[in-house]
């Protein structure tokens, strides 16, 4: 990353945590308030929360540690925004996430914050599990205690305390990139045995796939690609969410993340044809001037360039 390290404000400028929560608290607070925040709800403010996640990890891809701090100022003011929603709804306030994420991070390293034995006997076989069942029931205990017993969504449907067991998907948040949530769904289908043996089946139902694939979005259709019927096209989205859900378990037995890996794809596709731009442009023309087999030559040139 660039060390370009922004001036330290002065002490006696310098905010702290306490003032960003009430800044939030102003801009909540009814008659005083800002119009827009007053409006806002969980559901309203989760795109941004979003948003301002990836543009965290876009600072940290183009290595400015200048955005970093912004972004991640950014992503801070979501867990306010969060937590002040939750405060007015009498769940909880922002002291108790700290206090919540402190008391996990504690639990979840018995070998480095607990007891002389537990440090020295290192991490064991079924602490994990152990300690994320401690956490289920401590959660479950906890929405039973909310005004209400209603809850945030926790995964495909909203739940109140008292509900029956849910499936085992339960807990993927239906929020998350599509890729990365199709992961983590295989992964707890995984944990009770509901997996191929290996990769080599997976490459075959990706093939599968490609080719059921195929057979929808190939055939020919007069009124071209934009013009097919919505049945038609209805089917072939389902069954190119197929092939991306298969993808995404080559990925996950393989250990990639694939949203990493299809960012890196996107980064090498800008570059190369930033490329093919620049190289138009050195020669007095741009890319609506060309023909297609002299962008596919340039393409090539930027693609051999960065081998060797």
């Amino acid at each position: 990353m660039t060390n370009r390290q922004p001036p330290k404000k002065d002490a006696a400028e310098r905010k702290a945590l306490t003032d960003l929560l009430d800044v939030m608290a102003a801009l909540r607070t009814p008659g005083t308030g800002c119009p827009w925040d007053l409006e806002q709800d969980f559901a309203s403010i989760v795109p941004y929360t979003i948003e301002e996640a990836y543009e965290v990890a876009d600072a940290i891809e183009r290595g400015d540690l200048v955005d970093l701090e912004d972004e991640l100022g950014d992503l801070l003011l979501q867990v306010v925004y969060h937590a002040r929603l939750a405060e007015e709804q009498g769940a909880f306030a922002f002291a108790d996430v700290v206090h919540a994420i402190t008391t996990k991070m504690i639990r979840r390293h018995p070998h480095v914050f607990g007891d002389a034995e537990a440090r020295s006997s290192g991490v064991a076989k079924d602490w994990w599990e152990r300690i994320k069942a401690q956490e289920k029931a401590e959660k479950a205990a906890a929405r039973a205690r909310l005004p209400g017993a209603a809850t945030l969504d926790q995964g495909d449907v909203p739940v109140s305390a008292g509900a029956p067991a849910r499936s085992r998907l339960s807990g993927v948040p239906l929020g998350l990139p599509a890729l990365m949530r199709a992961v983590k769904l295989q992964d707890k289908a995984a944990r009770v045995g509901f997996d191929w043996p290996g990769l080599g089946p997976v490459f075959d139902k990706m093939r599968e796939e490609i080719s059921e694939l195929e057979a929808v979005a190939l055939p020919a259709d007069p009124r071209g690609a934009g013009q097919r019927h919505p049945e038609s096209m209805a089917r072939i989205a389902e069954e190119f969410g197929d092939l991306l859900f298969v993808m995404a378990n080559v990925a996950r037995h393989l250990a990639i993340d694939p949203e990493a890996a299809l960012r890196g794809a996107n980064a090498k596709f800008s570059r190369r044809f930033g490329y093919i731009e620049q190289r138009l442009a050195d020669a007095g023309t741009h890319p609506e001037q060309a023909t297609l087999q002299e962008m596919d030559r340039l393409w090539d040139e930027a693609k051999s360039r960065e081998k060797s």
